[in-house]
């Protein structure tokens, strides 16, 4: 007897990255070009007009989670 197993679409537990600099204010890909310039919170906060426990917020949500969570299977 063969086993088939069913196909489910991936779904997210949470916004994604992108949708939560999105609702801070935040332009995402300048977000992404900060962490990978290693830029500091302070600078990117500044940069961005919001306070550095935003952006350390952003950052955490990248480094943990990275810019999805999605989960499920094909």
């Amino acid at each position: 007897m063969e086993e088939y197993l069913r196909s489910r679409v991936p779904w997210s537990t949470e916004p994604s990255l992108e949708t939560k600099a999105e609702e801070v204010g935040v332009n995402f890909d300048a977000l992404i070009e900060g962490i990978k310039n290693n830029h500091s919170d302070e600078e990117m906060a500044a940069e961005f007009g919001v306070t550095p426990k935003t952006i350390e917020y952003l950052k955490d949500h990248f480094m943990t989670k990275g810019i999805g969570s999605i989960m499920g299977q094909d």
